[in-house]
């Protein structure tokens, strides 16, 4: 997420009730978490595993609650409590607004654009032209939707990121990210997209989701994908263009599934995938390769009668 303007790391750690170790003049241009931060943001751990990458990464700066021997660079703010520290500069940055009418007024909503009755339309939400929106579809704060997008019944588009921290109870990070839409996609009914965490979860121009499908938050899907019905994205993938998941596929978080792959029905995706590759199983492998280790799996009860002397 950007700020308004940029903000000096000191004006951010008195804010927060911390302590500057480092540069207190450095420029903080936005917050971001840890697996899509980028330079000018500033971004937390609170810990060991992750404090380390989160200095080394390409925030500039990250609010811990201690600093490892010997670090010297990139400056930090030292708080009791990061995580607490970082929930409340996305709420002081990104509130939350009532709404009080199906279609919020200050939403913008280009030329040609149909919208059903039922549709609700939250506070800043941008929708291009010759759009058709179904009815009972719900688009929540600040989504971008692009040109000619087709969105039908019953899909929501902007809830919260499914973002915990496990300490005695789940604790939630507030999502101050939003959900972009380019331009000629169709959503399917029933599909659920989560807004990103601190960023944006992107659908790229052309793509086409049937019904029943979910996008986990921070996800980048790009050009002309199509993803079969009961399709499940988790969090902070990235989908190259012209991808096709059929239906039930399911996808682990943090991974990236390369142009042109193909992933056939009720695999499972748990690492990278290369692309131009079709794929089948779970965990998967190339397609061909997996149906002839499924033929040998069948000829396991004879080879072991076999093995038995044929009894």
């Amino acid at each position: 997420m950007r700020f308004d303007r940029p903000i000096a790391l000191s004006e951010l750690a008195a804010r927060i009730g911390g302590t500057v170790q480092g540069d207190g003049s450095v420029l903080i241009h936005g917050l971001n978490e840890i697996h899509r931060v980028e330079e000018g943001d500033i971004t937390f751990s609170d810990h060991p595993k992750y404090i380390a990458k989160a200095l080394k990464g390409r925030a500039s700066a990250v609010i811990v609650n201690t600093v490892p021997d010997g670090h010297s660079g990139k400056p930090v703010i030292v708080v009791e409590k990061p995580f607490d520290a970082f929930t409340g500069l996305c709420l002081a940055h990104s509130p939350w607004r009532s709404a009080s009418a199906l279609i919020s007024p200050d939403a913008q909503i280009g030329p040609g654009t149909v919208i059903r009755p039922g549709a609700f339309i939250g506070p800043g939400v941008r929708i291009g032209a010759d759009c058709l929106i179904h009815a009972n579809t719900t688009i929540n704060d600040g989504c971008i939707i692009g040109d000619r997008v087709i969105i039908h019944s019953g899909a929501v588009l902007g809830s919260d990121a499914f973002y915990y921290k496990r300490t005695d109870a789940y604790r939630k990070l507030n999502s101050c990210g939003r959900v972009v839409i380019a331009d000629d996609v169709e959503i399917g009914a029933c599909c659920t997209i989560d807004r990103g965490v601190t960023a944006d979860t992107v659908i790229g121009s052309g793509t086409k989701m049937d019904n029943h499908i979910h996008v986990g938050h921070d996800t980048v899907i790009g050009r002309n994908c199509l993803f079969a019905a009961q399709v499940g994205i988790a969090g902070v993938v990235t989908i190259e263009d012209d991808v096709i998941l059929w239906g039930q596929v399911g996808v682990q978080k943090d991974l990236t599934i390369g142009r042109g792959a193909v992933v056939l029905g009720q695999s499972g995706i748990a690492g990278d995938l290369e692309g131009g590759v079709t794929y089948f199983g779970s965990p998967v492998r190339e397609a061909r390769a997996k149906m002839k280790e499924l033929a040998l799996v069948k000829q396991l009860p004879d080879i072991i009668r076999e093995l038995k002397g044929g009894k």
